[in-house]
């Protein structure tokens, strides 16, 4: 007996596959494709650098041109590299610490892999 998955709107654990390939959950009536969930759970987001190179957390960025920021109003100068970074799913991808400046957010395509 095959494991199917939990219903993606309720949650519910009572899903049944139908003789057309798809899902159907009965305690809210959503139905989907078995197709499109395997799809979809290989869906990771691929961060990338300015070169193109797949940038992964605790990676060695370098900054590839001065960058202003508010606030203080100071600037993070071109080479300037960072270490350890975090990637995260928001509008500025990188979270991360610079010396001198302290914890930050950038945009990937903003620095190049070491």
């Amino acid at each position: 007996m095959s494991t199917l998955p939990p219903c993606p709107e309720c949650q519910s654990g009572f899903t049944y596959e139908d003789g057309s390939g798809h899902i159907i959950c009965p305690e809210c009536g959503h139905e989907w494709s078995a197709q499109a969930q395997e799809n979809t759970e290989s869906d990771e987001r691929v961060y990338r650098d300015a070169a193109g190179n797949v940038l992964q957390d605790g990676d060695t960025v370098t900054v590839i041109k001065d960058l202003k920021f508010k606030g203080a109003g100071g600037v993070v100068k071109m080479g300037t590299k960072v270490k350890n970074i975090r990637l995260v799913d928001r509008d500025h991808d990188i979270d991360c610490k610079i010396d001198g400046i302290g914890q930050m957010s950038l945009k990937s395509e903003f620095v190049k892999k070491i």
